[in-house]
């Protein structure tokens, strides 16, 4: 099969909507097997999982002759952040309040400073000027792991502020984010999946769906909406244009996600089940 999308993004598709729920560890070769069905070779996924390692965000443990894999209290946190954004039922509730971040990082930590940048887009924050980036949504518990994830307590200032601007807040919201450009990308979603949805339910019905094929469908639908997590800030309805597509988009995610759960399901389990009732030398 031709390999689709990149093999470190892959694995971390799997961890955040399999592996970790069946007590966060996975057998290397279990690993390779599930890899495969998206055109990835072993050679590929274990040079992957090693760099995950060095990133801490797996850590490996070897049983007997056998490798395993599990995500790191980082890898958890970072999961279980983006599962609660994607898996969302509404918008995140308002205080009327922004969170302002503004750091001064020296050219010689210029290193800290892209990281930074990453993390904060990432979280949702958006940039209001130069070294200074504000969101709706109280992030502080994030915010508190990054500093310390990089040790740069010196160098970062946070605050708790209520706008007073001349201008509405939508003012705050155009400056700091592209959202058309966002939507945009939401309507292709929504025209590109809502017509794989309507065929594959038809297959389903007629039984003209494996499971592997489920199961392959399922992550690449996951691997493809969790790239919303990197544009799209989550933003509270009150801020929000009024033609927003994000809600069809996610409605659309969850009823073919749900389509394709119980045979995906099965097929994880079955290779899942590999590395417990299955001895593989070398491996």
């Amino acid at each position: 099969m031709e390999k689709q999308f990149n093999t470190r993004s892959m694995i971390f598709t799997l961890f955040g909507d399999y592996i970790r729920h069946y007590d966060n560890v996975i057998w290397i070769g279990s690993l390779i097997r599930l890899l495969q069905e998206f055109g990835h070779n072993e050679q590929a996924v274990r040079a992957a999982i090693s760099r995950m390692s060095k990133q801490g965000w797996v850590q490996a443990n070897k049983i007997g002759n056998k490798s395993y894999y599990s995500l790191t209290e980082r890898g958890q946190a970072r999961m279980e952040e983006a599962s609660k954004r994607i898996y969302k039922t509404e918008h995140p509730s308002w205080d009327g309040q922004w969170r302002m971040l503004v750091y001064t990082i020296p050219e010689n930590k210029r290193h800290l400073r892209d990281e930074l940048r990453k993390e904060l887009v990432w979280s949702g924050f958006g940039m209001l000027a130069n070294s200074c980036w504000i969101t709706p949504n109280p992030l502080e518990v994030q915010v508190n792991r990054l500093i310390e994830k990089y040790d740069m307590g010196e160098y970062v200032t946070f605050f708790n502020a209520s706008y007073e601007g001349m201008e509405k807040e939508a003012f705050l919201v155009e400056k700091c984010w592209d959202l058309d450009d966002v939507n945009k990308r939401y309507q292709r979603f929504i025209q590109e999946y809502s017509q794989k949805y309507v065929i594959d339910k038809t297959k389903i019905e007629k039984g003209e769906l494996s499971d592997g094929s489920c199961f392959v469908k399922s992550a690449l639908l996951v691997h493809q909406y969790r790239k919303f997590l990197f544009i799209d800030p989550n933003l509270p309805q009150e801020l929000l244009p009024e033609q927003w597509l994000g809600d069809s988009a996610g409605s659309l995610f969850t009823d073919y996600y749900k389509l394709l759960e119980e045979p995906a399901k099965r097929f994880f389990k079955e290779v899942f089940a590999l590395g417990s009732i299955q001895e593989v030398s070398g491996k």
